[in-house]
């Protein structure tokens, strides 16, 4: 089977992950895909597989050589993100993509336009997947668990290629943030690994966002709006004040590179009780802290002026941190991935993630975990795409990664 043929093998499988179940794997399609992988790392040969009740999939190639080599890993998730349907999942291949428009869905008139996405015309001559626009495509991270599996396919199809012992890890629940919460680094028993979970082709990223999320309750009191004066608080208005206070600009929309943000997620309510719901981030973890401060300074100035400690309730949780403080200690990781993509024909592009990844999280468990692409764009909606060239280029980084590793062993 080829890369290309196992992604769109995979494509099929919906494993859109749900914040709202509790459970792990959040969703039954996870288990379905990781049993269905589980039999393909059995055909392929791998050993010490094992499938735990959590969907949390781990596979060995042994090592080719005599060597003491430094055993890494390959990581990538099973979910795609909530944010749009994975299921029914219909794509197909723009052959030679000529740089013009690219009608995804006629009957709906959904098209995927270098005119919205520039980095189309980057990719022009090459092969690009794409949906039929009324689904996600889930390259997020399908395209990174096929590129893991190719290499490794590959790998025991060139016994030539020397290489220690390998481990890849695919894991459930990245999209809600909980992809790391039940890895077992002491069992996965990796020196380091690498998450296949970057967009375009040549990113490598050892920073990320420090990460919160926050509930915030307000509380109304509900009267006959023409009896009102002096008695009723309406809480949606109350609401409203609190989001206007935080700076205009400080947004996803106004912001790039290391420039943090307040992003409100959701607003809901009625005069009695409105909820609002924000994501924090930032990568400087001072700034990260003190945004998290200014809400409560907000919330304790409303509550202040309407004289009652709960017209506010305001509930904070971290995240995730940035891994950058983790992977400076072991900086020559990063720099076999660099030299890596070199002798692969890719030009590295190391920059900060606007967002985070399980290697965040895992590199705080004690597994060091720099991320590299897996070279799909347009992530968690319609208008997703990979190109097959880009795929192949992962692939390739991944074989080259463990060919340095163990000749620098």
């Amino acid at each position: 089977m080829t890369l290309v043929e196992r992604f769109l093998t995979y494509t099929g499988f919906d494993t859109q992950s749900s914040e709202t179940t509790g459970i792990t794997p959040s969703t039954s399609g996870q288990m379905v895909f990781a049993q269905h992988l589980k039999k393909e790392l059995e055909q392929l040969g791998l050993e010490e597989i094992t499938l735990d009740e959590h969907a949390y999939l781990f596979a060995t190639l042994p090592a080719n050589t005599d060597k003491p080599v430094p055993t890494i890993g390959f990581i990538a998730h099973l979910d795609t993100s909530p944010d749009m349907s994975g299921q029914g999942v219909s794509p197909r291949i723009i052959t030679g993509y000529d740089g013009a428009d690219i009608v995804l869905c006629r009957e709906e008139n959904i098209v995927l336009s270098p005119a919205q996405f520039p980095e189309l015309l980057l990719h022009k001559g090459e092969d690009l997947i794409v949906t039929n626009g009324k689904t996600l495509l889930g390259a997020d991270d399908k395209a990174g668990i096929a590129e893991i599996i190719s290499a490794v396919a590959y790998l025991k199809e060139h016994p030539e290629i020397k290489h220690g012992k390998i481990r890849i890890g695919f894991n459930p629940d990245e999209e809600i943030g909980e992809g790391a919460h039940r890895f077992d680094v002491k069992t996965f028993g990796c020196d380091w690994a690498y998450t296949m979970d970057g967009g375009e082709a040549g990113e490598l990223e050892y920073e990320n966002f420090n990460a919160a999320a926050a509930t915030l309750i307000f509380k109304g009191r509900n009267v006959h709006p023409g009896y009102a004066k002096n008695k009723m608080i309406n809480s949606l208005r109350v609401a409203n004040r609190f989001c206007s206070l935080l700076p205009d600009h400080e947004t996803p929309e106004h912001t790039d590179g290391y420039e943090g943000f307040y992003h409100l997620t959701s607003f809901s309510g009625d005069v009695e009780e409105t909820r609002v719901t924000y994501i924090i981030r930032d990568h400087d973890r001072d700034r990260f802290e003190r945004r998290k401060q200014e809400l409560q300074r907000l919330t304790d100035l409303i509550n202040a002026e309407y004289e009652s400690a709960d017209t506010v309730t305001l509930e904070l949780r971290d995240q995730y941190y940035n891994m950058r403080a983790q992977i400076e200690p072991v900086m020559h990781i990063v720099d076999i991935a660099v030299e890596a993509m070199k002798q692969a024909g890719v030009t590295p592009v190391v920059q900060p993630i606007r967002g985070g990844t399980d290697g965040a999280q895992l590199s705080f468990k004690g597994l060091p975990c720099p991320n590299i692409f897996a070279g799909g764009l347009n992530f968690h909606g319609r208008y997703e795409f990979v190109p097959v060239q880009s795929m192949q280029k992962a692939m390739n980084v991944i074989v080259k990664i463990v060919e340095i590793v163990e000749k620098e062993a």
